[in-house]
């Protein structure tokens, strides 16, 4: 058997393409090599939305529309509800029994959300508790790798550390999860910054071919006249246009930017056509999975019951080294 693989995302409805480059493209390539789990984190999401959760239902249906036009495959890949799956809930609670708090207020990402989500009570048991959350749904499926980068790996080791405390307290050898490195390039948004639907700046993954080209031809450049030589490294329409090109294709159009005689305009337009070449086939697919709703929950229904075939062994060791057998 292949070695496992797990990852997740928080429901947030369409996704756009800083979520598709840097994650859900890279999941559907991994299908190819590992025995992958893939879960729709709704509990996840109600840490920082709970008081304003939104049509969450219909944000899974959207999400997972786009995992499934993206390439998710359900005959080979487990796709599932986190909230359909109870043996989350039930590991979460035993694994909080064990987590020192001063691990949990440590935590890179813990005070960096309160100061950026400042609008939001952020200070509730859940929001503090979410690595606890995290790593359980990491060790209820006993992956070898979770896929993250470089930014992320601190969370993976936050697992692997409560993991250890929990072995070392109960005498028993639960696997430690490895981060599985993966490349995360960047995706700036229309104004440069990193894509995010926060601020206002992202391209959805599928939107229409009019409004996707309109989003992109709105793009913020600077004022470098066309005759004259341009820093790739410095443009957004650069950076999103070198995410659908090949190594050679990528090469060729930075050799035209410092050549000068380039201008925005004509960069943009091979940014629209190369986004239309790539996603318009997808999008196509999409309409189509999306003209049945029922569908998509039969497929996160009977994914979320083999989810629970699995955890259930697992919770099962946890309660057995606890001395929950009764």
């Amino acid at each position: 058997m292949t070695a496992a693989v797990l990852s997740g995302m928080r429901p947030t409805g369409r996704l756009h393409l800083g979520n598709y480059f840097g994650a859900l493209k890279n999941w559907v390539a991994l299908q190819e090599k590992y025995t992958c789990h893939y879960f729709v984190a709704d509990f996840h999401a109600l840490t920082t939305a709970y008081e304003s959760p939104g049509d969450v239902k219909s944000n899974v249906e959207e999400m997972v529309l786009d995992f499934l036009a993206a390439g998710i495959d359900p005959a080979r890949t487990t796709l599932f509800v986190q909230s359909l799956v109870p043996t989350h809930a039930e590991a979460h609670l035993l694994f909080s029994m064990i987590t020192p708090i001063p691990w949990l207020e440590r935590t890179p990402s813990y005070k960096e959300m309160i100061e950026n989500l400042a609008d939001r009570d952020l200070r509730t048991y859940g929001f503090l508790g979410y690595p606890v959350l995290q790593c359980v749904d990491i060790m209820l499926y006993h992956p070898k790798y979770v896929p993250v980068g470089v930014d992320q790996v601190a969370h993976i080791e936050f697992c692997r550390e409560l993991v250890r405390r929990f072995n070392h307290l109960y005498d028993v050898d639960l696997p430690q999860p490895e981060p599985l490195l993966t490349e995360t390039p960047k995706v700036p948004g229309l104004d440069g910054r990193k894509m995010s639907k926060s601020y206002g700046n992202a391209i959805e993954l599928f939107a229409p071919k009019e409004e996707a080209r309109k989003r992109f031809m709105s793009i913020k450049t600077d004022s470098t006249p066309v005759a004259e030589p341009k820093t790739p490294e410095t443009c957004n329409v650069f950076a999103l246009l070198s995410l659908f090109c090949d190594d050679a294709e990528r090469k060729d159009w930075d050799r035209r930017y410092r050549a000068g005689g380039l201008s925005y305009a004509e960069s943009k337009k091979a940014l629209v056509e190369k986004y239309e070449a790539a996603i318009g086939p997808l999008r196509a697919k999409r309409d189509e999975l999306a003209k049945d709703r029922a569908g998509i929950w039969k497929i996160l229904r009977e994914g979320s019951d083999r989810a629970l075939d699995i955890s259930s062994k697992h919770l099962k060791e946890i309660r057995k080294a606890i001395g929950l057998t009764y």
